[in-house]
């Protein structure tokens, strides 16, 4: 793959839980990577969920093979980029050539206020 594909800086980070000061579990996520990738927003399908219609957004994000052994990505873990977090759905690494991996996301909705 060429570098140049490689245009969106994106953090891949995992869900980990640490304690407050009152001894209280806190859950929290850590970035365990941050590497140059390629996004490739697959759809915007429209969904009914609980009588509200909700947009799904899935992106497909390609990412060097070598992060993805260093890293151990799974599906526990999210990406974010450019202030979006997407949940990661599947991880699909190209298993002949070993020069990128894809990683199937969903959008996580913004909290409303």
């Amino acid at each position: 793959m060429r570098a140049g594909q490689l245009s969106t800086a994106v953090e891949i980070q995992r869900n980990v839980t640490t304690r407050d000061e009152a001894g209280q579990p806190v859950s929290s996520w850590q970035t365990v990577g941050i590497t140059w990738a390629n996004l490739c927003h697959r759809s915007g399908v429209e969904a009914i969920r609980g009588d509200t219609p909700a947009s799904v957004v899935q992106v497909s994000v390609r990412i060097p093979y070598p992060l993805l052994t260093q890293v151990r990505i799974d599906t526990s873990m999210r990406l974010l980029c450019k202030g979006d977090a997407y949940d990661i759905q599947a991880v699909l690494p190209d298993q002949q050539k070993r020069k990128f991996a894809d990683l199937v996301c969903q959008l996580v909705p913004a909290r409303s206020a």
